[in-house]
């Protein structure tokens, strides 16, 4: 499984994308091509994540998740496919990749890192928080059902501090700043796809059609 780097830094601003990918799907996909036409996003780099033991692991193989995400985009020039998080041995952070992207594209690149609303709202139980500002911004794209506001007034400040509603800010300075976007709310999660796929139902409208092709070619999500 070789690491595919994301393209040079003089291509504009970029953004690192995580997930399970179990399996990739238009809910990841969608909302991130209408938050490149809004934030003028010029590279999604995908990250698949590795789960760590604790948690459940996902049906398919990392190989698999790897292969689903490079047939959902392959002929979109928007993405891009970063392995490095698969290939550690230790617990992933967020900010331990953000960091080696910091110093591998240089200081002054536009780096942002896309979240949704719901990993917003706790993202003060994250490792080492405070410093993800110091690496990327943050893209948050709206989720179904979760609030649009912190319960904590700090945590408020925190995001009021250095919340810009003007996208072009985020192609100007390399980091710092946390921009709320108005993505569409496609309400599709993997284990609903999962459930549906166990069950013999439909998933055509869910996914790219090369994806759910590897998944029949390899008996995926079958019970």
């Amino acid at each position: 499984m070789g690491l595919n780097n994301p393209v040079p830094a003089s291509l504009g601003l970029q953004a690192l994308f995580g997930g399970t990918f179990d399996p990739i799907h238009y809910g990841h996909l969608r909302p991130v091509e209408m938050l490149a036409k809004t934030t003028g996003l010029a590279q999604v780099i995908l990250l698949p994540n590795h789960v760590p033991p604790h948690r459940p692991q996902p049906e398919a193989s990392a190989q698999q998740r790897v292969a689903m995400v490079e047939l959902a985009i392959q002929n979109n020039p928007l993405f891009s496919l970063d392995t490095r998080e698969l290939a550690r041995e230790t617990p992933s952070y967020t900010l331990d990749t953000l960091r080696e992207l910091r110093h591998q594209l240089g200081h002054q690149q536009p780096l942002a890192f896309i979240i949704g609303q719901d990993s917003l709202l706790s993202i003060n139980t994250w490792y080492q928080w405070e410093e993800l500002l110091q690496n990327c911004h943050l893209l948050v794209c709206a989720r179904p059902g979760y609030a649009t506001r912190f319960a904590q007034p700090e945590m408020q400040q925190w995001l009021e501090t250095h919340q810009t509603r003007d996208p072009a800010q985020l192609s100007v300075q390399p980091h710092g700043l946390i921009f709320l976007a108005d993505t569409p709310l496609i309400n599709i999660s993997a284990t609903e796809i999962r459930n549906r796929l166990h069950a013999g139902d439909s998933c055509a409208d869910l996914l790219p059609p090369a994806v759910l092709r590897y998944i029949r070619q390899h008996s995926l999500y079958q019970d």
